[in-house]
C-alpha cells in the first residue's frame, strides 16, 4: 500500500512540474510577444509622429514654391499610402509588413524630393518655422531609426526563443509565430556618389 502511494505522489508530482514547465513556456511567450507589441506600438508612434509633421512642412515649403506642385502632390500622396499602411496584425503578416516598408520607403524617398526643392530656395532655408519644422523631422527620422532597431531586438529575442526546443512545440500548440524584420532599404546598399 505505501509503495503504491509513494508511487502516486510520484506521478502527481512529475505531471504537477511537467505543468508548472509548460505555463512557464507559455507564460515566457506571451511576455516576449507583448514586448514586440510594444516595440512595434513605439515604431508606428514615431512613424505617426513624421506624418503628423509632413503637412506643416509641405505648406511651409508651398509658400515659397508655389510652383512645385508636382512634388507636393507626391508628397501627400505618399504620407496618405504610408498612413493606411499603419494597420493592426501588420507585425503578423509577412505581406501587410512587406507593404508597410514599401510605403514608408517610398514616403522617405518625396521627403528627399521635397529638400531638394527647398535647397531652390535660400529665404526658406533660413525661415525660422522651416528651420523648426527641419528640425523636428530630423529628429523623428532618428527615433525611427532608433525604434526599428528596439522592434529588430525584441523580434529577435522572442523568434530565437520561439524556435528552440521545447518551447518550439509550446509555441506551435497555442498558435504562436515568429516576427518579421525590418530590413534595410533596397537602395541603402550602394554606397552614395559624392561628387565635386
Amino acid at each position: 500500500m505505501k509503495k503504491g502511494l509513494v508511487v502516486l505522489l510520484g506521478v502527481v508530482g512529475f505531471v504537477v512540474l511537467i505543468a508548472m514547465y509548460l505555463m512557464g513556456a507559455y507564460n515566457g511567450l506571451v511576455r516576449m510577444d507583448e514586448g514586440v507589441n510594444q516595440a512595434w506600438a513605439q515604431v508606428e508612434n514615431v512613424y505617426q509622429r513624421r506624418l503628423d509633421l509632413i503637412p506643416n512642412l509641405v505648406e511651409t515649403v508651398k509658400g515659397y514654391a508655389a510652383h512645385e506642385k508636382s512634388t507636393f502632390v507626391e508628397v501627400t500622396e505618399a504620407r496618405s499610402k504610408a498612413a493606411g499602411s499603419l494597420a493592426p496584425g501588420v507585425i503578423n503578416d509577412p505581406q501587410k509588413f512587406a507593404q508597410f516598408q514599401e510605403s514608408q520607403s517610398a514616403l522617405s524617398s518625396a521627403l528627399g524630393r521635397l529638400m531638394v526643392i527647398v535647397e531652390k530656395y535660400p529665404d526658406l532655408k533660413a525661415n525660422e518655422n522651416f528651420l523648426a519644422l527641419q528640425a523636428q523631422l530630423e529628429g523623428t527620422e532618428n527615433r525611427i531609426a532608433v525604434e526599428r532597431g528596439r522592434f529588430n531586438e525584441a523580434a529577435q529575442n522572442f523568434n530565437t526563443q520561439l524556435r528552440q526546443f521545447p518551447t518550439n512545440g509550446i509555441g506551435g500548440m497555442f498558435g504562436f509565430k515568429t516576427k518579421e524584420y525590418f530590413k534595410s532599404e533596397p537602395q541603402a546598399k550602394a554606397a552614395p556618389k559624392v561628387t565635386f
